[in-house]
């Protein structure tokens, strides 16, 4: 079995004008626990302790804060806090109740302040209800959950682990390595070869591409005369549009590229390895702030635990020169266009072939010759974090040094 940890997200269903004050009430209670303790300069749970203790909160919150907080400060270097972050509570702070002759099935237990609960109707994402299940029957365990309210509707946030099947005990050299180059112009291309090794369905999501970039640009351009204007609040919310617009188009091509795996005999998923990718940006300034907040984090950390779900390994190999050399001869070859490789070996029979699925085979040619490494999955959260403004939309939270400045990470 292979562990694995997921979040899942419960739509709170019309709640009434009494519950909606009092989360409303709970919500501005922890944004201004979470404020003071912020600006107090908490470095460690017991420094921020004593700031929140005072207020108006389950024990619940106030421990989620307690761990929150000196990550802010000590781990991510936040320079200042989001108006609105959402309510952390810790993995004992919900409870889920399920009553499946009701019209509504799902209910949750909020904890508002100390001895006071409030019950809430909830509607699961329904390509979750599994995992809802699994944690219900005990055989998924509860993390820390997160309470925001978007567009006048209240959500929950909710991190479950499980164990999932082992992938098949197919052995390394029987397995099909399927190629996996994530990119700017082609969001994702993935091409393997077939039994006479030739490189075949190859299959590119470069209109996602184009999405990307444009809503990336639209953001930006916007922020940036928002800003101007001294329109702060207007460019947040805006950016949280802009951001979710991204994780759509980040998850049904993620999904594609699951399904794409499973229609190959032994499919086994290779990624570059991300360690390998941050060493090497260095195309300047300009290049390298576009590239790192591309969001290379956020798609891998999708395919591998939507890989995981369907019992598809995954590995990572050194992405060294996979873009630079020809697939047929491994020669160092040059792209005279985004989309274009060209071999520079005049005894080579490839004289030029599609950059992006040129990448993608030399991906998977690493796993055959030896130089993959398999992806431990305990690390499968799909969501990002909502916190301080650090640098960049987050792809990771392991990436926060290297972004750019922009929001905070948004929930997937």
């Amino acid at each position: 079995m292979t562990e694995l940890t997921k979040t899942l997200e419960l739509k709170l269903v019309d709640p009434n004008a009494h519950k909606r004050r009092k989360l409303r009430e709970m919500r501005e209670a922890y944004q201004h626990a979470l404020q003071d303790a912020f600006d107090a300069g908490c470095t460690t749970q017991t420094e921020a302790n004593d700031v929140v203790i005072n207020y108006d909160l389950s024990g619940y919150a106030k421990n989620a804060l307690k761990k929150y907080v000196p990550q802010l400060t000590t781990t991510y270097n936040a320079g200042e806090l989001h108006d609105d972050h959402p309510v952390r509570f810790t993995n004992e702070g919900l409870r889920l109740d399920h009553k499946p002759e009701n019209a509504i099935e799902w209910y949750v237990k909020i904890p508002h302040h100390e001895d006071y609960d409030l019950w809430m109707p909830a509607q699961p994402n329904p390509e979750q209800r599994g995992w809802l299940e699994a944690l219900n029957a005990g055989d998924a365990t509860m993390g820390e959950s997160r309470l925001f309210e978007r567009d006048g509707t209240w959500y929950l946030h909710v991190t479950a682990t499980r164990d999932v099947e082992e992938c098949s005990e197919v052995p390394a050299e029987e397995r099909t390595p399927i190629g996996v180059d994530i990119g700017e112009a082609s969001l994702v291309t993935v091409c393997h070869r077939d039994d006479h090794g030739s490189p075949t369905a190859p299959e590119l999501w470069a209109d996602e591409g184009k999405t990307v970039r444009r809503l990336r640009k639209t953001y930006f351009t916007a922020k940036r005369r928002l800003q101007r204007r001294g329109s702060e609040r207007i460019a947040e919310s805006f950016g949280d549009d802009v951001w979710r617009q991204i994780d759509d188009v980040f998850h049904r091509v993620t999904r594609e590229v699951v399904q794409y795996a499973e229609s190959v005999e032994n499919p086994v998923l290779v990624l570059e390895d991300l360690t390998y990718i941050r060493e090497s940006m260095d195309y300047g300034e300009f290049m390298n702030r576009r590239l790192h907040g591309w969001g290379f984090a956020k798609l891998h950390a999708q395919i591998r635990y939507k890989a995981v779900e369907k019992g598809i390994p995954v590995e990572t190999v050194n992405p060294r020169n996979t873009s630079k050399e020809c697939h047929a001869c491994g020669e160092v070859g040059y792209r005279p266009r985004q989309a274009t490789f060209k071999c520079t070996n005049d005894a080579c029979w490839m004289d030029e072939y599609q950059a992006d699925v040129n990448g993608a085979i030399n991906i998977a040619d690493r796993y055959l010759s030896g130089e993959s490494r398999p992806r431990e999955h305990t690390d499968g959260n799909d969501s990002a974090e909502d916190g301080g403004r650090l640098t960049a939309p987050q792809d990771a939270q392991s990436d926060a040094e290297t972004q750019q400045e922009t929001l905070g990470t948004y929930a997937s």
